[in-house]
């Protein structure tokens, strides 16, 4: 038999175990009954939650519904005037239409006037004068056929130098001789020469500073290809005995190269080509295209016969009643016949420009399938004067900066000095064109080329945007009838002062 006493601590044990348990279910009840009543005020507060946002949604709907009835009674915001800089309008192309209208109607008063006071004054016959003094006698144009030899002289001096057969020594000194009397034969020929006329003088030493810088250009870039020549002979050499694909030979067969360049053609598709860089291989059109050739054409006979008309009907009329304000110095007349002055002088400018740069220029280059047109940048828009300097004649700043600019930055010049130079010479080549076909030297182009530096650095400094296109219009619209008015009133003194009856009709 167990004892009683065996059963004692199990009985405990169970007694013990019973009522922890059943603490334990208590407090699970509690913690039940606890979530129970959280989850309730959870969804309590979820619901209040909602019917908050649900309210606030309609106070900014209502919000909104007033804002927007207030801006459809509202008339004003926040906004510049048109006109002010801060406005971010550009469109003043109504603006631009009424100046070109009130440009037309003041023009044509100004012609209207110019008719019912002087008449009608244009005369072909005069203009021919102007080039011949008697039609059988040819010198200016005499003049330009003597230029083939100076060509001739080129082309020979570069393929004896590129046989060896001299040094380039001996060549440098040739191109010193032909070119400086390039420049020194027709200014002779033109002063010593009675018979050539100022405006045939003026066409022939054009043409001779025209082929002065070809034949520089000419000479350089052969010199060039022949130290590229000696430099790389080496991998010239290695990459002629590699094999060619098919395609490579055939899109090579239309390019020339070092000395294959050296002939009569080259030479003078290079001369009459409109740019003044040679190259061996310039671009090349596909074709000719007639219908842009003929516009061409039609705009160069135009304008031609409209610049000659302008100039005999309105700036001849106003140059002769300015002679006498310049002789008694009379600085108010002076001032009234000078901005009488600018107006046509500029017209025909503008007209000059275009027809020269535009239509005699693409007529060529069309003609000769010449493929870069390139021949001035928008230089209407300048805002510095260096700027309409570089873009308004291609060619010629193509070749300043290729053979006379960069040159002398690679032999050590500064920037201020080699542009400078620059001024200096086109300085001397505007004087050059100008006072010796009047046989007459009075440095006036060449003063108001150099005083462009000053104002360069002026407008550069002190304007900018607007203010500075404006400057550069002026300069050009001013300056040109002041350089007019000195050598025509300097040649006037000069073969006219006593002439009674030219005095008279003034």
């Amino acid at each position: 038999m167990i004892d009683k006493d065996d059963f004692g601590p199990i009985t405990r044990n169970r007694r013990r175990a019973t009522i922890t348990s059943a603490k334990s279910e208590t407090v699970k009840l509690r913690n039940g009954a606890t979530a129970a009543a959280a989850a309730a005020s959870d969804l309590k507060s979820g619901h209040k939650a909602r019917e908050s946002f649900t309210e606030n949604l309609q106070l900014n709907e209502d919000s909104k519904q007033k804002c927007d009835r207030y801006d459809k009674m509202s008339c004003h915001k926040l906004q510049e005037s048109m006109l002010s800089s801060a406005s971010s309008f550009r469109n003043y192309r109504g603006i631009l239409n009424w100046c070109v209208v009130m440009l037309v109607l003041s023009n044509a008063r100004l012609f209207l006037e110019n008719l019912l006071r002087y008449g009608i004054l244009v005369d072909p016959i005069e203009v021919v004068s102007l080039f011949l003094k008697n039609p059988y006698s040819w010198p200016a144009a005499c003049l330009v056929i003597v230029s083939n030899v100076f060509i001739l002289v080129a082309l020979y001096t570069e393929r004896k130098l590129a046989m060896g057969s001299i040094s380039e020594k001996v060549g440098l000194l040739i191109y010193i001789f032909n070119l400086t009397i390039i420049l020194c034969f027709p200014m002779v020929v033109v002063l010593k020469l009675p018979s050539i006329t100022p405006v045939g003088g003026a066409f022939a030493l054009g043409v001779y500073t025209i082929l002065f810088l070809k034949l520089y250009s000419y000479k350089d870039v052969n010199r060039w290809c022949r130290e590229r020549t000696k430099v790389k002979a080496r991998s010239l050499s290695r990459s002629l005995s590699c094999p060619s694909s098919p395609s490579a030979l055939s899109g090579m067969q239309s390019h020339v190269s070092y000395p294959g360049n050296l002939s009569l053609r080259d030479m003078y598709y290079f001369v009459f080509a409109p740019t003044l860089c040679y190259e061996l291989n310039f671009p090349r059109s596909e074709s000719i295209r007639m219908g842009f050739l003929l516009r061409r054409l039609f705009e160069m006979l135009l304008l031609t016969q409209l610049l000659v008309g302008l100039t005999q009907q309105w700036m001849v009329p106003i140059i002769r009643s300015s002679m006498k304000p310049l002789k008694e110095m009379d600085f108010t007349r002076m001032t009234e016949r000078l901005l009488r002055l600018a107006v046509p002088n500029h017209l025909i400018w503008l007209i000059f420009f275009y027809w020269f740069f535009h239509s005699s220029m693409n007529f060529v280059a069309e003609l000769l399938r010449f493929g870069d047109r390139e021949f001035y940048r928008d230089w209407w828009n300048s805002e510095t004067i260096t700027y309409f300097w570089q873009n308004w004649n291609i060619p010629v700043h193509k070749w300043c900066l290729r053979h006379f600019y960069k040159p002398l930055l690679r032999r050590g010049a500064g920037k201020l000095l080699s542009q400078s130079a620059v001024f200096f010479a086109s300085a001397f080549f505007h004087e050059y064109l100008v006072s010796v076909p009047l046989r007459m030297f009075r440095l006036w182009a060449f003063m108001g080329m150099m005083a462009q530096l000053p104002l360069a650095w002026f407008v550069a400094r002190f304007l900018r945007g607007n203010y500075g296109n404006a400057a550069v219009w002026l300069s050009l619209i001013i300056g040109q009838p002041i350089a007019v008015l000195m050598y025509v009133h300097d040649y006037y003194v000069i073969h006219y002062q006593h002439d009674l009856t030219i005095t008279e009709a003034l």
